[in-house]
């Protein structure tokens, strides 16, 4: 998994646009959290065997960057929570899950590309 960081409130219009050709992941994470840890290490040892290789996988740790995780909440209009995943296609997210609820044959089954 080659994840690519999110840091700045800028990228979330390259990212809608982005997803308007390949989907794109964007997964928040708590850096203090033990069950954010534990949902991103289970995303990554996962992730090479979902068959999810032309999703695009973005990182954003919210603890530094809590105003891009404001952002994101107001842009793709969901409620903030971590972790969180979502998954954004055609500029809108189409699936947001978060703690140990985050499912990627959940992914896999909303990816429409």
């Amino acid at each position: 998994m080659n994840w690519h960081p999110l840091t700045s409130a800028e990228q979330l219009e390259v990212v809608k646009e982005e997803s308007k050709s390949t989907p794109v992941v964007i997964f928040k994470h708590s850096t203090s959290c033990a069950i954010s840890s534990t949902a991103k290490s289970r995303l990554e040892r996962q992730w090479d065997g979902a068959g999810l290789d032309h999703v695009k996988p973005y990182y954003l740790d919210l603890l530094r960057y809590r105003p891009v995780s404001n952002e994101i909440a107001d842009v793709f209009q969901v409620q903030h929570q971590s972790p969180q995943l979502l998954l954004i296609q055609d500029g809108m997210c189409t699936y947001d899950a978060s703690h140990l609820g985050i499912n990627l044959d959940s992914v896999k089954k909303k990816v429409t590309a």
